[in-house]
């Protein structure tokens, strides 16, 4: 079930339950940043920074898939100068950064999602829920972004 429009500053996206939902979560953040106007961007930078947003959503819903028991909801929160993603999953331990690689195996697979979110987030964490977690991150929104009311 999907809530949320072109007015609305929260958008959400129920995940239990559903198949794909890697690319559901991306398909459902790139029409939200088209309602508030950060796509199409203006700029180069625009479109790198929803470019970022969209790679942001995939690491954490796919994380959720890897290690919190699957992802039950997306949630997109847009202010006048940022951006939140929380992603909420059944497991209760918080996420692990593990180091880029170790020395007895340099090229693993997995293991860069968070990574990745340090690296393109201005901030991020995780929260306790009744029985589960929520891992959030965040982004600074470009000048002149259209404010959901």
């Amino acid at each position: 079930m999907e809530q949320g429009g072109p007015s609305d500053r929260t958008w959400s996206l129920v995940l239990s339950g559903t198949t794909g939902v890697v690319s559901r979560s991306r398909d459902f953040a790139r029409q939200a940043l088209t309602a508030w106007r950060w796509l199409p961007g203006t700029g180069e930078s625009d479109r790198e920074s929803a470019e970022d947003v969209l790679l942001l959503v995939s690491e954490v819903v796919a994380n959720a898939c890897l290690h919190g028991g699957g992802p039950r909801a997306l949630v997109l929160d847009c202010s006048a100068d940022r951006l939140r993603i929380e992603v909420t999953d059944g497991n209760p331990a918080p996420p692990v950064r593990l180091p880029a690689h170790g020395p007895d195996d340099p090229g693993r697979p997995v293991g860069h999602g968070l990574l990745i979110v340090d690296r393109l987030a201005r901030d991020w964490g995780s929260e306790p829920g009744v029985d589960g977690k929520r891992v959030w991150c965040e982004v600074p929104c470009p000048p002149g972004l259209r404010v959901p009311g």
